[in-house]
């Protein structure tokens, strides 16, 4: 009876289709490691550039250790693409310096790999301003004819620019002040002035008669 006990077991073993000994073994199953979330964050230096300074970029991914991360900036119709190495302990920097004035978004990404998903920081905003020589009319000038249609009346707000085109949004920066205004005529012809303004965009930026501003596209 003692040796009928094991020969059935292995009988049953091999009606079952597995082979004799190997009938209490399991083959392990491993699974893919799941891919841990990601965390990126970005910091800017300032969000106002003026004469084509360069604003410092700061981060930190998470989980650390040394990723690729590209730093993207939009605006303009311009994308401009920075990529870094972050340090071992996640932290990241970099320099960059728009192209061109205007208004910028900018966001950083942290690449993925087969353990780690991939992430995108929270958007900023950066403006890039440049200086321009501007004048204002109007007084004696009322009810006449604007070149991009339209009559200049007191409270119109908007600029003259040779090149701009019309309906064209520019914003202007004057000692704390900032106003979005579009062009709507042509001018100025005195020479080195790059703006007229209208008398109410003036008074709304507290600007004087003849003088220096900021300027970007956009807005």
């Amino acid at each position: 009876m003692r040796y009928l006990l094991p020969a059935m077991a292995a009988a049953a073993a091999l009606a079952l289709g597995v082979a004799p000994g190997a009938a209490a073994k399991r083959t392990p199953h491993h699974r893919a490691p799941a891919r841990v979330k990601s965390h990126v964050s970005l910091h800017l230096s300032r969000h106002l550039l003026t004469g084509g300074h360069a604003v410092a970029i700061r981060g930190r991914v998470n989980p650390s250790g040394r990723r690729r991360v590209k730093v993207v900036a939009r605006g303009g119709g311009d994308v401009d693409v920075l990529s870094v190495l972050s340090k071992p302990n996640g932290s990241f920097a970099a320099r960059w310096r728009p192209p061109g004035i205007g208004a910028y978004r900018v966001r950083a990404y942290a690449t993925h790999h087969r353990r780690i998903r991939g992430a995108a920081s929270r958007p900023r905003n950066l403006s890039a301003y440049r200086r321009a020589i501007a004048s204002y009319y109007g007084p004696g000038l009322y009810g006449g004819a604007l070149a991009c249609g339209g009559t200049l009346q007191p409270g119109t707000l908007g600029v003259a620019h040779k090149t701009l085109p019309c309906g064209a949004r520019v914003t202007l920066r004057y000692r704390g002040r900032t106003l979005t205004v579009p062009v709507v005529d042509r001018g100025p012809y005195a020479a080195g002035r790059e703006f007229d303004l209208t008398e109410a965009t003036k008074a709304r930026l507290g600007f004087p008669d003849v003088g220096v501003l900021m300027f970007s596209r956009g807005g």
